[in-house]
């Protein structure tokens, strides 16, 4: 060249892309997945730590054997609705098992208790409210006053018991005979006036003393002295105001149960007993079934009895 210079030669250098295709984007799949899956462990974790023992308990047992009941008996859920043991919601139950049946009988049970203990309510109202009028009937009425003392009252766990009883110079029907005394007469009628608007059902008995009366066992005795007069007292009551159909047993109990036992003599033993009976004792007496008993003795009227009377 005329400048003498030479001329630099021109480098071109050309960068080859790709190279690495093997890597790709399959590790943000990788990625993303195992971020799912600590989420998801975290959470388990979580979920573990603030779950009660018992209901863990329950799952535990749910998992390691869920038909033990329906194959073998005793406590599961094979038996139950519920995937735990003891049925219902509360996970927390992890023993016993309540199903649709056992729970229908246990309301049914309660239920059956309420409603008992509400007649026993209303049947101890019902007594008092009798008691209170029966002694302001003897002390108001100039006829039942004088016989005041031949009249008791006491309540028992079965209903008002009323007892009148004999006494030496003042009996309560003819010597040997069911025939009732005038005096006599108007207590029972008086009674029967008080007793004609009660609910409750009543039982009577005739009781008489441990004397011997005709011809012992073979004869007319104490046992059929004392359902006559029994018989007879039903009648004044009746004619007192008492509906008949309100009297649940009418029987004699001759001297099987003193008044006083000490005093097997003694005139008081000679006794008309009237029993206003609530309605668990009613249901007692009732020859109803086998699930109601019923006294196979007269003797057992007896058990109504307060325990100082006996």
């Amino acid at each position: 060249m005329a400048d003498g210079k030479k001329l630099q030669p021109i480098i071109i250098k050309k960068v080859k892309k790709g190279g690495h295709g093997a890597h790709g984007g399959a590790w943000k799949i990788a990625y993303a997945d195992f971020v799912t899956a600590m989420m998801a462990f975290f959470l388990l974790m979580w979920l573990l730590g603030s779950t009660a023992k018992g209901e863990l308990e329950g799952i535990a047992s749910y998992f390691s054997n869920p038909v033990k009941v329906s194959l073998m008996g005793g406590d599961g859920t094979g038996n139950s609705d519920s995937i735990l043991p003891g049925g219902g919601r509360d996970l927390s139950r992890s023993a016993g098992q309540v199903d649709a049946g056992d729970a229908e009988r246990a309301a049914k049970l309660v239920g059956a208790q309420m409603a008992r203990a509400e007649q026993a309510r209303r049947d101890a109202a019902r007594i008092d409210a009798l008691q209170l009028k029966i002694q302001e009937l003897v002390a108001t009425v100039p006829q039942l006053a004088e016989y005041g003392s031949q009249i008791r009252l006491d309540k028992t766990p079965d209903g008002l018991y009323i007892q009148i009883v004999d006494e030496q110079n003042r009996p309560m029907f003819d010597t040997g005979s069911a025939l009732v005394k005038p005096y006599m007469r108007d207590i029972l009628r008086a009674i029967g006036a008080a007793l004609g608007d009660v609910e409750n059902r009543i039982a009577l008995a005739g009781h008489t003393d441990a004397v011997p009366f005709g011809s012992g066992q073979r004869g007319y005795s104490n046992w059929e002295l004392s359902a006559d007069r029994a018989n007879a007292s039903r009648r004044e009551l009746v004619a007192g105001g008492l509906p008949d159909d309100k009297l649940l047993r009418v029987e004699g109990l001759a001297s099987s149960r003193l008044l006083h036992p000490d005093r097997p003599n003694d005139p008081a033993n000679r006794r008309i007993s009237i029993v206003v009976l609530t309605q668990e004792a009613e249901q007692r007496l009732l020859p109803s079934g086998a699930a109601v008993p019923a006294l196979q003795n007269p003797a057992d009227l007896s058990k109504l009895l307060p325990e100082g009377s006996r």
